[in-house]
């Protein structure tokens, strides 16, 4: 196969009219088609119907539908605490999402500091660092709060070691945001060393804080899937036990407007969140806890559970992958990576067309994440990235989907070409 930057003229105007034409034929078929988020497929969402099964809101004797245990009931901190691989005393269990989480520990660490520090509302200016392509909610929660955004980039192994360790000198960087199981979008886990290299940080912030977004702990596609090395056994070993954050939640697990979330912290680092919790909530919803630990009963029943998640994902997967396999490969304009779990699918295309592309799907009646949100204030400064989501669209509808986004990806970077000329 001819890579399209080696094509002369003539060959590249009769690949574009070809292209067209297939084009103009899925424009007519006036599609609907969303793969802009990652949500749950109705299917996956169908395996979870049992939880509203009628349950006994008791448990050792205290009336789970009145006020108290802010910090959870026992047996959902035990269970989040198992997966974890923490003890239950350093679990605080959530709300539905552990979004809202993350927005509460910034909006504490901004108003009030952290564990005793000075807010850094009050400071001249808070850096976090970003690994990219990354995840555009963190983006939002940081924008949100002013804070400046320093973009580090991925590899294969986790993000860029040695930049982040230069980066933590500077007493203005605060944090960093990351999601270090099937990173979102690419589906990447940090290496063994990433991780051992992240908790052996020396920052000059004291109150420097990774935000440990676990959100695919659990989300194999199939059955031998990554390990990720537990962070919080090596943190002691550098005595940094407070300076990670770990969140994570069911909300790709049973349902995502009613699930529940975790955080995982140091004793320190709990008791700081709980006086502040104790100002905001008298107790988060203990009635879904219980639902959650009757549903799963324990970390095997979330492993059970989940394998009925990959079985509806992986063909979805697989799919978009052979498209972008036998529709990309080999053309030199697009490069991405197969990735063994979680809910994406980055696709790298031609410097300076991806938003050529998503506007080309848009044409055809397909949705995608707007180009440039894998990137803090929606500017990804190649305008190359584009993230898939395949899990929410029927099979049929997929394939039409990822068909219709590798023509568009093929009549950008051929666009771009014949400009050249």
């Amino acid at each position: 196969m001819t890579k399209y930057t080696d094509m002369n003229q003539e060959q590249l105007l009769a690949e574009q009219a070809v292209l067209k034409k297939r084009f103009e034929e899925y424009k007519a078929m006036g599609l609907k088609l969303d793969m802009s988020r990652g949500k749950p497929s109705k299917e996956q969402l169908d395996l979870s119907m049992d939880l509203l099964a009628d349950t006994d809101y008791v448990e050792d004797g205290i009336d789970l539908r009145n006020y108290g245990l802010l910090d959870g009931i026992p047996s959902c901190k035990k269970l989040f605490a198992d997966l974890l691989g923490v003890e239950p005393k350093n679990i605080l269990i959530g709300p539905n999402a552990s979004l809202s989480l993350m927005f509460d520990y910034i909006a504490q660490a901004y108003s009030h500091g952290v564990m005793g520090s000075t807010p850094w509302s009050k400071l001249p200016e808070v850096k976090f660092i970003c690994p990219v392509p990354g995840y555009d909610r963190h983006f939002t929660i940081l924008e949100y709060f002013g804070i400046k955004m320093i973009c580090v980039p991925m590899t294969d192994e986790g993000p860029d070691m040695d930049r982040i360790e230069a980066l933590v000198k500077d007493f203005s960087v605060k944090g960093m945001f990351c999601v270090p199981k099937y990173s979102n979008p690419q589906g990447i886990t940090y290496s063994d060393e990433v991780v051992k290299r992240i908790a052996a940080l020396k920052p000059a912030a004291k109150d420097f804080r990774v935000i440990w977004d676990n959100a695919y702990i659990i989300h194999e596609i199939y059955d031998e899937g990554d390990e990720l090395l537990n962070i919080f056994d090596e943190l002691p070993k550098h005595g940094n036990e407070d300076m990670v954050i770990e969140v994570c939640s069911t909300s790709k697990m049973t349902f995502p407007g009613a699930g529940v979330s975790a955080l995982a912290a140091s004793d320190g680092n709990i008791a700081d969140i709980l006086r502040r919790l104790n100002c905001q909530t008298i107790s988060y919803d203990k009635m879904n806890q219980h639902r959650h630990v009757q549903f799963f009963g324990d970390v095997d029943g979330i492993k059970e559970h989940m394998k009925k998640h990959a079985a509806i994902m992986k063909p979805k997967f697989e799919m978009v992958l052979n498209h972008l396999e036998n529709e990309l490969g080999g053309r030199g304009i697009a490069s991405w990576i197969e990735p063994r779990g979680g809910y994406f699918i980055s696709l790298d295309v031609m410097d300076g067309c991806a938003k050529r592309a998503g506007e080309l799907c848009k044409e055809a009646g397909v949705v995608l994440t707007n180009v440039g949100a894998t990137y803090p204030y929606g500017k990804d400064p190649k305008n190359s990235n584009i993230r898939i989501a395949p899990s929410l669209p029927p099979v049929e509808e997929l394939d039409l989907a990822a068909q219709i986004l590798c023509v568009s990806v093929r009549l950008a970077a051929l666009e771009a070409l014949v400009a050249e000329l």
